[in-house]
């Protein structure tokens, strides 16, 4: 089991828990047989889930927890009173080093803020971002942050760009990954302060794991010709729930605009375009900037959701993303 990437789960978090990660996990492991299971929950719920499976029962190990922390919680009150639940449990884990990453749908807030508790910042991180994966016209884009810090400083941007190189090197094995600033505009002289000092850090790094690209809008993220682009937890939130609901928009009254006919004769242009936009494929926000990885699923989305978000653990953890951000960080020095 040692050479397995060692996976802590909070099973109980997110909707249709524990079904929907039992049934996740099993999909995972028909692809990927290298990992192992820590699930934090409630023993005899998860004894029974686990009995339905077929690869799950010889990779996995149960431990209960007597506690789950409600989605409705407040980050606060799952600080005070979540010590026994299975999300606290499973991000205990890795400062334990029992596990090597740690997985949850569960209530973000609360999630954050454990993690936070729990967890050391790596050294020269002042604050942790939240990053996930954005579909582009070719592949996918590393975007952050998406909601972790409402207020960043430039010093903060700049820690938020070296981290998004590393995961997107980790993600897709790139050497020089595209980076560029959420701006209102393409001009050096747009923008707020803290984004014109940003830039002017950035393009000043003498020694470079990233190529720094200036600006983007928001009208080109999907454009595909920049790999991370960074932002506020403000800024980046409003900007992935509108992607979300614009693209829900499009799926849905797509549908209803096509008569049955057109819809048979444009079947498979129709089904490629839908899977692109399936928001399963990019499931899985990654914390950055503490010293062990840590990822929030979608708490509403299903069972290959989730297993999606298993594979970005396993990648994550085999790329030793956690160094590559250590190493990355060394050169922001202007």
């Amino acid at each position: 089991m040692d050479d397995k990437v060692k996976i802590a789960i909070d099973a109980m978090g997110g909707e249709d828990a524990p079904a929907k990660i039992i049934n996740g996990i099993e999909i995972s492991l028909k692809e990927n047989k290298e990992s192992f299971f820590y699930l934090y929950g409630d023993s005899s719920l998860l004894k029974s889930e686990v009995s339905k499976t077929t690869l799950l029962k010889e990779n996995c190990e149960i431990i209960h927890t007597k506690d789950i922390i409600l989605d409705d919680a407040s980050p606060l009150e799952a600080a005070k009173k979540g010590k026994q639940s299975s999300m606290w449990k499973a991000v205990e884990s890795l400062k334990e080093k029992t596990a090597h990453i740690c997985l949850s749908a569960g209530n973000t807030g609360a999630l954050l803020v454990i993690s936070r508790l729990l967890l050391k910042t790596i050294d020269g991180i002042s604050k942790p971002a939240l990053a996930a994966l954005w579909p582009n016209q070719n592949s996918m884009n590393v975007v952050l942050d998406l909601g972790a810090n409402i207020e960043c400083n430039e010093k903060n941007l700049s820690d938020f760009a070296c981290m998004g190189s590393a995961l997107y090197k980790s993600l897709f094995a790139h050497s020089q990954p595209r980076i560029a600033l959420l701006n209102v505009g393409l001009e050096e002289h747009k923008g707020n302060d803290i984004l014109k000092k940003t830039y002017s850090m950035l393009k000043n790094i003498k020694i470079k794991n990233f190529k720094f690209c200036g600006y983007i809008e928001g009208n080109h993220i999907m454009d595909g010709n920049i790999d991370v682009i960074v932002t506020d937890g403000f800024t980046g939130n409003i900007a992935l729930k509108t992607a979300e609901g614009t693209a829900n928009f499009i799926t849905k009254n797509l549908k209803k605009s096509l008569n049955k006919l057109s819809m048979l004769l444009s079947y498979k242009s129709l089904k490629e375009f839908k899977n692109k936009l399936d928001p399963r494929k990019y499931n899985g926000a990654i914390f950055l900037g503490l010293e062990s990885a840590v990822v929030k699923s979608h708490g509403a989305t299903d069972s290959i959701g989730f297993a999606h978000s298993i594979n970005v653990c396993n990648k994550i953890v085999k790329a030793d993303l956690i160094e590559k951000i250590k190493s990355n960080l060394i050169t922001v020095d202007v």
